[in-house]
């Protein structure tokens, strides 16, 4: 079966998390989906504001929280187990690495090089229960390992290529790995051309156990249902929603089961794929699209 190779030190799989950095990253989630994103505590990591939360900053608390939880996971006694080989890579009207030379010149590092060098700590409040019925305000040190951008264009296509180029060089030196997964955050189209062929490109690729996997979450500025992982483009209107929902992968059955465990309804058949999605449902999905029950 495809996608059950066994991740360890030796095998270790890879993810790639490319982040748009274009200037409608700065709009603000609507009052209500931001409110929806924070009431029901989704994370301390989130800020805790009545306010509109911008779209750069959602993504960045959401991404630095995912790594320190990939780093935990690896966790053994004293000891690290580099089980992931990560890279995070923002893109705007450039591309380009977004860990600021934390992994020194790699873009793709072993995660308990990421782990160990957040490049600061930051005091985020969380509200906990103080026993007596009430809540008690805890400030806990937040790894930052990069940090909000939000200015120029899209280019996807020239980040697909880049993630192409890298996860050729690393699918060489680990041909028998689980199969390298991309999770693509974006808000909107792409400014330098159409991605359907890089995206092919991308999707080619592949290990001994399977192909590369593109996760693709579309972000929204305002209060609208989003599309969870469909399984047909005929639930899309929107001609861009229809083109992404085309470029992503089949949710494997792993991700289809920790997805069914959030509450969703997923077919066989369901794309690693979210459109219109708000604060919580952007946590969700990079939680879903990284889920691994085959450490070793």
């Amino acid at each position: 079966m495809p996608y059950s190779a066994e991740i360890s030190r030796r095998q270790p799989s890879c993810f790639l998390f490319l982040i748009d950095q274009s200037g409608s990253m700065a709009d603000a989630f609507s009052s209500e989906s931001a409110s929806k994103g924070t009431a029901k505590g989704a994370n301390e990591s989130l800020h805790k504001t009545s306010e509109p939360i911008q779209k750069a900053q959602a993504v960045a608390d959401a991404v630095n929280r995912l790594l320190d939880s990939l780093g935990q996971r690896c966790v053994k006694g004293n000891e690290i187990y580099d089980y992931f080989d990560v890279g995070v890579i923002g893109y705007n009207s450039e591309v380009a690495s977004a860990l600021n030379g934390i992994a020194g010149d790699q873009v793709i590092a072993p995660i308990g090089k990421i782990y160990e060098n957040p490049a600061e700590l930051e005091k985020r409040a969380q509200k906990l229960p103080d026993g007596m019925g009430g809540l008690v305000e805890v400030y806990n040190d937040f790894p930052i390992w990069f940090k909000p951008v939000a200015s120029g264009g899209t280019a996807m296509c020239s980040v697909f290529a880049m993630a192409r180029l890298l996860l050729e060089e690393w699918i060489e030196k680990h041909p028998n790995s689980y199969p390298p997964t991309i999770i693509n955050i974006t808000d909107g189209e792409s400014t330098d051309g159409n991605p359907t062929e890089e995206a092919m490109h991308l999707k080619k690729l592949g290990t001994s156990d399977g192909s590369v996997l593109l996760y693709n979450i579309h972000l929204s500025a305002e209060y609208t249902q989003p599309v969870s992982f469909p399984n047909t483009v005929e639930v899309l209107s929107d001609p861009y929603a229809r083109l992404m929902f085309e470029l992503s992968s089949p949710l494997p059955y792993a991700a289809q089961k920790a997805a069914e465990k959030e509450g969703y309804k997923i077919a066989p058949d369901a794309r690693a794929f979210m459109f219109n999605a708000d604060p919580v449902k952007l946590i969700q999905f990079l939680d879903i699209g990284t889920r691994t029950e085959n450490l070793r």
